[in-house]
């Protein structure tokens, strides 16, 4: 009995990082808020650098609640849909260079999204994460929390209700 020899982890981690940028870039408003995402294997922190213009009120000056809205949504989206690719990236059967092509899976579509705001944003980078709560074939809810300094005192919380792709195209 002859056993298989594992992949190399290079290819493994470079597979995973093609598959991520292929996903992110699929979405403009994340180029547009400027947010990127560092992968510790299965696990996605969102970053959202700080620009000027993500300022909402200069006198304070504090950030936008609605670019804190879209990063923590965007961080939902991805953190969802990377959840439910993990073991097609995995395995092999995404192929990065399709989706890079426009040959995206289809992502799931917000059905209602809760913001708390818990302090107001500082002129400085943001940190999310995304936990799946709930993960079914149609529904799915997500808890997203965003931090600036200290993850212990986060700036705002949301939670996300989505509607599941079908898997028969």
């Amino acid at each position: 009995m002859s056993r298989v020899k594992p992949e190399p982890m290079q290819v493994i981690k470079q597979r995973r990082d093609a598959v991520l940028n292929a996903l992110v870039s699929g979405v403009p408003y994340v180029q547009f808020l400027g947010i990127h995402f560092d992968r510790r294997g299965d696990e996605l922190t969102a970053v959202m650098p700080f620009e000027e213009r993500l300022i909402g009120n200069p006198m304070l000056p504090a950030l936008h609640g609605g670019a804190t809205a879209a990063f923590l949504e965007v961080t939902a989206i991805i953190g969802l849909s990377w959840s439910m690719l993990w073991q097609d990236i995995e395995s092999g059967n995404l192929d990065a260079e399709e989706m890079a092509a426009g040959n995206m899976p289809r992502l799931p579509k917000t059905i209602s999204f809760t913001v708390d705001y818990l302090r107001s944003g500082l002129p400085r980078d943001a940190y999310a994460r995304a936990h799946v709560t709930r993960s079914g074939r149609r529904y799915a809810t997500v808890h997203t929390e965003a931090w600036q300094d200290n993850r212990a005192r986060p700036i705002a919380q949301a939670t996300a209700h989505f509607l599941m792709p079908r898997q028969d195209g």
